[in-house]
């Protein structure tokens, strides 16, 4: 059974549906009654509230993720904070208060499927699931291999070479990739084989990409502007906002409404809202240093951000109300993929979680 219900469903709903673990307990049997958040990657940390987690208040709990043994943070009676083990894999968590073991609660915890690696931004998937991710670099640095391709058994091998600072990548629908270099400015587009070109020139320090639903592309020069390139290449200014420290990230949501991150010096940062016509508002603000962002198909905006101090994975529902999705550090982008899995791209790996959500349809 999934650990996961459809992806409408609110953070609440959710909780009370896998944390429910059973009416009866013995005496002095911990119970685990809520599960916030449900999903981490490694050294992601994970609050557990309910009772009877310490025997008369003065033991140690033992917290397990299956047969792994958790870093317990915090301990009380009724709330514990744990740090996800290495090995931990997506099962059963439970509480062991040296008396009695609580009923078992479901967590997904995501796999590493590539490491050694540099992304700074969204990962892109092409349509056969296939995974594209890069070696970026220091500002000006040049790498052997900039681009690689992680395919669905998990193989990954080189796919572009001697790419100066790749950034932003984006498929459009004839499974072309598109990159952005924030050394050049220059905007490339990638055959499948791997044979590349100029698509445009001059987009500053251009980080973020993305497509609309015309094929329009979009790009995030980080000193404050971005860019719209019409589909016969004519660019234009599409709006201004407040210039990044580190990047843009770009996606489109409902309404074909751009939405934009960039973190700034400010530990309250937006989530802008840009409309057809280049109208700028701010849909979020109170995130802690906002990368990453990506759409399920029921419009919940995900986006790899601190929320009141817990980093990892924020959801944000159409009415901007947020949670704490998936708890983890060092997390800088994300993607949906047809299998109904995200993968998660941190400063050094690709994660791999199962969350059973389907991606908006990026084009």
């Amino acid at each position: 059974m999934s650990l996961w219900k459809k992806a409408g469903d609110s953070g609440q709903a959710m909780q009370r549906a896998g944390d429910k673990v059973g009416e009866k307990t013995g005496k002095g049997k911990p119970l685990i009654e809520q599960v916030m958040p449900r999903a981490a990657i490694i050294g992601g940390e994970i609050t557990l509230r309910g009772s009877g987690f310490t025997e008369n208040g003065r033991t140690r709990p033992l917290v397990r993720f299956g047969d792994q043994p958790a870093s317990l943070l915090v301990s009380s009676p009724n709330r514990l904070v744990v740090r996800v083990p290495d090995g931990a894999m997506s099962g059963h968590l439970t509480v062991d208060n040296g008396k009695a073991v609580s009923p078992p609660v479901a967590v997904a915890v995501g796999i590493t499927i590539a490491e050694n690696l540099h992304p700074i931004a969204n990962p892109a998937v092409d349509a056969d699931g296939n995974i594209f991710t890069t070696f970026s670099g220091g500002r000006g640095q040049k790498v052997p291999t900039s681009v690689y391709k992680i395919d669905r058994h998990r193989v990954m091998r080189g796919f572009l070479n001697d790419l100066m600072n790749p950034t932003g990548l984006a498929f459009d629908r004839e499974g072309r990739l598109y990159i952005s270099s924030r050394q050049e400015g220059t905007i490339y587009q990638v055959t499948p084989e791997g044979h590349r070109s100029v698509y445009a020139e001059g987009m500053g320090i251009a980080t973020g990409i993305a497509f609309d639903e015309a094929e329009n592309l979009y790009v995030g020069d980080r000193s404050g502007t971005i860019f719209k390139i019409h589909r016969d290449h004519q660019i234009f200014v599409f709006a201004t906002i407040e210039p990044s420290v580190a990047a843009y990230h770009l996606a489109f949501g409902p309404n074909d409404h751009l939405y934009v991150t960039g973190p700034t010096t400010s530990s309250y940062d937006h989530i802008y809202r840009i409309s057809p016509s280049g109208d700028v508002s701010s849909f979020y603000r109170g995130l802690g240093r906002p990368q990453g962002l990506a759409f399920d198909a029921d419009g919940n905006l995900y986006v790899a951000a601190s929320l009141a101090g817990q980093r990892g994975v924020v959801r944000l529902t159409p009415q901007a109300t947020p949670e704490l999705f998936i708890s983890g550090n060092g997390i800088v982008g994300l993607a949906f993929t047809p299998r109904r899995s995200l993968i998660l791209t941190t400063n050094s790996s690709v994660v791999e979680l199962l969350v059973d959500i389907t991606g908006r349809r990026l084009i």
